[in-house]
């Protein structure tokens, strides 16, 4: 059980950022940047973690919904997984050439996932949703790339919401849709008949600073006929959930029909690793395009996510995750009722994140996710949160009863 202590306070993390800011651009970049979560309120810096929680370099100790932004699916430090990844490391890290692990997980992801005929790895999402497109480009011989509006894919020029360094012609063959929405689809193929590549979208909908949404029945099915009747290539990013809600990834779970597949986050434990998979006939165009890294074939993360994917498919981790996640996304809905707010729990039970209905700035869940931090629960207010297989009941038990002494505090700070 976490132990109730408060307030916390973040006198190293500050320290800490201040020569941070000295060397590093923005002290600390990209989604990490404290900006981004809760400047002032919450941990800046990371010490250690194990199992569901982790501590700051303060000393604080948190209940971890975050859990490395997705890719900590069994929980942290996991001695199996550590294991496996030590065993690799006394053999060597990085060499002139991959390793038999590679072959093995290859072989892995291709006899578990319906879709997978052939695997290639990489370390970064991003680094496969944009390899993808582009075979999906030298497969038909066209441009246009469909997204859906708020999606988010990697930080590639085509993809990146953030326009810095980033030139127009980057971003002319990119077109947009809303989600959920067939009749955007069919218009954007009548429209560019004949010029339309592929269309990469997440399984559900998970924009950031907005709730998640889950898609509407019929949604998948035609967005394959369209992609059949229009010779487009579906490409599923699932990057950000994938093993976490089916051993054979998200596709299975919400009966998708993808030519190309993206997974990384919840595939090693924390170990970094992506891949893209797809159907054979798309293996010509796979071979064409260039793909290639340094660190791409270290045989560590490799090791790692062998044995992550075998311990999802012979434990329970899984259905836990969803166990809890419901748990949790139940009882934040039935507190925030009970304290006179409209809340909604979003997303995958395993995936969830908190919006509060009547609350377009988000102050209000800023104002709860600084609560709860303080609190010692990692609740991040601008992202999709995440369960991993190391939670307990306990974990649960105690951030409900928080968010019940918490509610209250957003009503007072609100009113004020």
């Amino acid at each position: 059980m976490q132990e109730k202590q408060k307030p916390y306070a973040y006198a190293k993390s500050l320290e800490l950022f201040a020569r941070a800011a000295a060397v590093i651009p923005e002290g600390i970049y990209g989604h990490q940047n404290p900006a981004f979560v809760l400047p002032g309120a919450c941990p800046y810096f990371a010490d250690r973690a194990q199992g569901g929680h982790f501590w700051d370099v303060d000393g604080n100790q948190y209940i971890d919904f975050q859990c490395g932004y997705g890719p900590v699916v069994l929980g942290h430090n996991h001695p199996e997984v550590e294991d496996a990844v030590r065993e690799q490391m006394a053999k060597g890290s990085c060499f002139n050439h991959p390793t038999r692990l590679m072959v093995d997980l290859a072989e892995r992801l291709t006899s578990l996932i319906p879709a997978a005929d052939w695997a290639a790895f990489a370390k970064n999402g991003s680094d496969v949703t944009t390899w993808a497109i582009r075979i999906a480009r030298e497969y038909t011989g066209r441009e246009k790339i469909v997204m859906a509006r708020g999606a988010y894919h990697g930080a590639h020029a085509w993809c990146t919401a953030y326009p810095g360094g980033v030139l127009d012609d980057e971003k002319k063959h990119i077109l947009s849709m809303r989600w959920n929405r067939l009749d955007d689809l069919e218009n954007l193929a009548d429209g560019h008949k004949d010029r339309i590549a592929g269309i990469i979208l997440t399984p559900y909908h998970h924009p950031t600073y907005a709730a998640q949404e889950m898609p509407a029945g019929g949604f998948w099915e035609g967005v394959r006929k369209i992609c059949d009747r229009e010779g487009i290539v579906l490409i599923v990013d699932d990057i950000r959930a994938c093993f976490r809600l089916d051993v054979r990834c998200s596709p299975h779970y919400f009966n998708i029909d993808p030519d190309i597949l993206c997974v990384a986050k919840a595939m090693a434990n924390g170990h970094p690793i992506s891949a893209a998979m797809g159907r054979k006939n798309f293996r010509e165009s796979a071979e064409a395009v260039f793909f290639a890294g340094t660190f791409w074939s270290s045989p560590a993360p490799m090791a790692a996510a062998l044995k992550t994917l075998s311990i999802l498919e012979s434990t329970d981790a899984i259905p836990k995750m969803e166990r809890l996640g419901r748990k949790l996304k139940t009882g934040l809905e039935e507190l925030g009722q009970k304290h006179g707010f409209r809340v909604t729990a979003s997303g995958p039970a395993a995936l969830p994140y908190l919006t509060f209905d009547d609350d377009p700035d988000l102050y209000h869940i800023q104002a709860f996710s600084r609560h709860m931090i303080s609190r010692g629960i990692f609740l991040h207010p601008h992202h999709n949160w995440f369960i991993c297989a190391a939670h307990t009941d306990e974990d649960i038990d105690y951030t409900l009863e928080t968010a019940d002494e918490v509610f209250p505090e957003v009503r007072k700070e609100m009113e004020s």
